[in-house]
């Protein structure tokens, strides 16, 4: 018997177009080089090389300007791109060491990552992370992350976490987080949480935690607490609010600002009530404008009343 024959694969058809592709690349030369790139590809699925405008695999550029319109794969690049740059990476952008995009939807890897409008999925950058607009997902920047509109997923920076307008999630930031507007979720620090409007939801500081507005829920800090509303716990060694309803923990101080009205619960060794107290406070010194309440401590004085303003121990005015 005859051995069988084996037939032989014939790649010369794929094999030959790449060849050309190459050949005409060189002879463009770097200027030529530089201008278009160099596409390896069926369409646009396969290789790119330099400014490639639009590639289904992988691209391999130093860095893009407005000629990158979109990579889905895997976009590495050197450098950051120009501020002209609009393309859109869906897959991987990674920096070699560093890496951007107008959009990253997938993974973001590279010793710094910026991304001029929207980051949705996972970045992660030793040096950090700044987006010009929201990120949805998660981000962790060794100094820090920031967005420029909204941050939504979980956070985490060495220096901070920051974002010109919402927070929501988990944050965490070495010395602070920080919104424009409203916070909410978890917020840790080992300086500052601090945000222009409202705080909800637990948040720890180890130095002290502020809100413009409403801070909600459960605030903990080393040094102080203070928002104009206060809704929940707030424990620091110093807390003041205008509208107080929960209880107070204050080792130091506790001031209810003039006019204002605590409802609850405040523990501190000086109670400076300037407005209304309805509930108990305890302390060494307390002194009420209006009493509603109980006071326990050495020295309690209710300005409100008419006989026994000045108490020890124990004063009472329903």
């Amino acid at each position: 018997m005859q051995p069988r024959r084996v037939p032989r694969i014939r790649s010369v058809s794929l094999v030959a177009p790449c060849l050309a592709a190459i050949a005409v690349a060189l002879s463009l030369g770097p200027a030529g080089l530089e201008a278009q790139g160099l596409k390896l590809a069926v369409g646009d699925v396969g290789l790119g090389i330099g400014p490639v405008p639009r590639i289904d695999g992988l691209r391999i550029n130093f860095r893009d300007d407005d000629r990158f319109e979109r990579v889905r794969g895997i976009n590495a690049t050197i450098w950051m791109p120009e501020d002209d740059a609009r393309g859109h990476v869906t897959g991987l952008a990674l920096g070699l060491p560093v890496t951007g995009a107008a959009s990253i939807r997938g993974i973001a890897l590279g010793a710094g990552v910026g991304v001029h409008e929207e980051l949705r999925g996972i970045g992660v950058a030793p040096l950090g992370i700044g987006v010009g607009g929201q990120v949805q997902g998660i981000a962790v920047g060794g100094i820090g992350a920031g967005a420029g509109n909204s941050f939504h997923g979980i956070g985490v920076g060495g220096l901070g976490i920051g974002a010109g307008n919402d927070i929501s999630g988990i944050a965490i930031g070495g010395v602070g987080v920080g919104a424009g507007n409203s916070l909410s979720g978890l917020a840790v620090s080992l300086g500052g949480v601090g945000a222009g409007s409202r705080i909800t939801g637990v948040t720890v500081a180890g130095l002290g935690i502020g809100a413009g507005n409403h801070l909600k829920w459960v605030a903990l800090a080393g040094l102080g607490v203070g928002a104009p509303r206060i809704t929940g716990v707030a424990a620091a060694l110093g807390v003041g609010g205008e509208a107080v309803e929960g209880v107070v923990l204050a080792p130091a101080y506790f001031r209810l600002e003039e006019g204002g009205r605590l409802r609850g619960v405040s523990v501190s060794a000086f109670n400076d009530v300037r407005g209304a107290q309805h509930g108990l406070v305890i302390g060494l010194l307390n002194i009420a404008e209006e009493l509603h309440g109980v006071q326990i401590g050495v020295i309690n004085i209710a300005r409100n009343k008419d006989r026994f303003a000045v108490l020890p121990l124990l004063n009472y005015h329903p």
